[in-house]
């Protein structure tokens, strides 16, 4: 009986050991570059996640040709833990490439492949300077869509210019519009090479409030993409205060706001740093001033302002902190927008400069 037990703790034992094994998912296995200029190295970065019960460890990346160098996550990564395979190509060959890098790991007992491909142009019109956010193999000139100073009743259009530097025809897609936007492409496919542009009009009567309003919509870069912060596109519209039913008195002694700083510049912060300036805000009309709405448009940022309600002649501090830990992440401009009650000056765009440097 003590020997059966035995051989069953051992089997037991040996059967844990088999299943606790790590696990290598990539979140995509192949990239389409599109054009890439001439000798103009490019670099290719593919994220995994360790999804085993076990440290994963990559012993080594191999390259198909000499033309390629890879870089990759050395230290061993925790079960659940995340890391990158780099693949930097030199872009020294004119024509059409596909290259692969192969991934040795403790999680697979063969190569794990990797591609990429695309085509190496001399052509200098390769949309860089012209459409400088990359979206996969689509170029766009913006990276968010702003409808500032917006009044109920108005139907404005934001226009996105894109180009298409894939190897087949494309058709330029915003994926979760909500019920107030919009979107048209002009033309409807893009060519190999080409380039259009995206129309998204804002119908006003549909927001959901006064203020301030923010969504993200996607771009499709290509048939059956998924939305994700890597092709997300922040949205804000500021709808004004209908200044129409204000009382004849108010509008001749109006509020009066008015900024010792309308854009602040932090110096470099590390990832850990976060760090503070302040802007005061006073009213010099003759009526009070109130701060309807205010929003930051990332989450690098932070606000504090205690009072909203300015009587005249009344300053108050408004105290701008800049997170070191989440700036990296940031998409669009950083900056702060403020909706008041000034008939002249029914909203104001505080821009912040900051940047992360690695200790």
């Amino acid at each position: 009986m003590k020997r059966i037990l035995l051989l069953a703790g051992i089997l037991i034992a040996v059967s844990s050991v088999l299943q606790a094994q790590p696990k290598i998912r990539f979140e995509k296995e192949t990239q389409e570059l599109g054009y890439v200029l001439w000798r103009t190295p490019v670099t290719v970065t593919y994220h995994f996640t360790n999804d085993g019960d076990k440290p994963l460890v990559i012993s080594n990346v191999t390259t198909s040709c000499g033309c390629t160098e890879a870089k990759w996550t050395e230290d061993p990564i925790p079960a659940g833990g995340k890391g990158e395979v780099t693949a930097i190509f030199d872009a020294e060959a004119i024509g059409r490439f596909y290259k692969e890098v192969g991934v040795y790991c403790n999680a697979s007992s063969t190569p794990i492949y990797l591609g990429f491909n695309g085509e190496v142009t001399a052509d200098p019109k390769n949309y860089t300077f012209t459409h400088p956010y990359a979206f996969g193999s689509i170029r766009l000139d913006k990276e968010e869509i702003e409808f500032d100073d917006v009044n109920k009743g108005d139907n404005p259009v934001f226009e996105i210019l894109v180009a298409n530097t894939s190897n087949k025809a494309y058709s330029p897609v915003l994926m979760h519009l909500p019920p107030y936007l919009t979107a048209k492409a002009v033309p409807e496919v893009l060519g190999r090479g080409k380039n259009g542009r995206i129309e998204v009009t804002l119908d006003s009567e549909k927001l959901p409030k006064l203020g301030i309003t923010r969504t993200s919509v996607y771009l499709a870069r290509f048939p059956g993409d998924k939305v994700g912060s890597e092709n997300e596109i922040p949205v804000s519209v500021a709808l004004l205060s209908d200044f129409s039913h204000v009382s004849e008195w108010v509008k001749n002694n109006p509020p009066v706001l008015t900024l010792s700083a309308t854009s602040l510049e932090f110096p470099p912060l590390n990832p850990k740093q976060k760090k503070s300036q302040n802007i005061i805000i006073t009213n010099t009309g003759k009526s009070d001033l109130t701060i309807q709405d205010m929003q930051v448009f990332n989450i690098a940022l932070a606000v504090n302002l205690k009072k909203t309600v300015l009587k005249p002649g009344e300053s108050a501090k408004l105290k701008i902190t800049v997170l070191g830990e989440n700036l990296s992440r940031v998409k669009g401009t950083p900056r702060v927008l403020m909706i008041t009650n000034d008939p002249n000056k029914p909203s104001v765009t505080i821009r912040v400069k900051a940047k992360i440097v690695q200790p």
